[in-house]
């Protein structure tokens, strides 16, 4: 039986990309091209070659997989873990929640969400470091964050 899926929201990937892990965008190709994450070191593998090309990752560094709204890549996080990766993660929420954050991206901005709401707090100001980590206490889920 798998462990349950380890998902980490934007600011917290991008602490994770800092520190050495790599970003792995398992959209197609076109979404990609149209939009995408503006990080160093980032992999693109559609899902539907995930099967085929998942031995190309490292196991001995972290991953954390992106998609659009964190759908596809909590599905290509469970099968990596199939795989036996153990340093796998899940963005919650995608690149719309990335752009919601603010973050950079390269291409055009989409419209934007509830989700750039998702991380902050009652004044509106970026309350990241109490709230989004891989694991919200109750306090901050209370306040909306994550």
């Amino acid at each position: 039986m798998l462990e349950e899926a380890k998902q980490v929201c934007p600011t917290s990937t991008q602490r994770l990309v800092r520190e050495g892990a790599l970003l792995v965008d398992v959209r197609d190709r076109n979404e990609v091209a149209a939009l995408a994450f503006d990080v160093p070191d980032i992999v693109n593998m559609p899902l539907l070659e995930l099967e085929q090309r998942w031995a190309e990752l490292p196991k001995d560094r972290d991953i954390v997989l992106v998609c659009e709204n964190g759908t596809q890549s909590l599905k290509a996080t469970y099968y990596l873990q199939f795989q036996g990766f153990t340093r796998v993660s899940n963005m919650e929420g995608g690149i719309l929640k990335w752009m919601g954050k603010n973050f950079p991206v390269i291409g055009q901005r989409l419209q934007a969400t509830t989700a750039g709401a998702a991380c902050r707090g009652s004044t509106g100001a970026a309350s990241d470091a109490a709230c989004c980590e891989p694991t919200p206490d109750a306090a901050s889920l209370r306040a909306g964050c994550c």
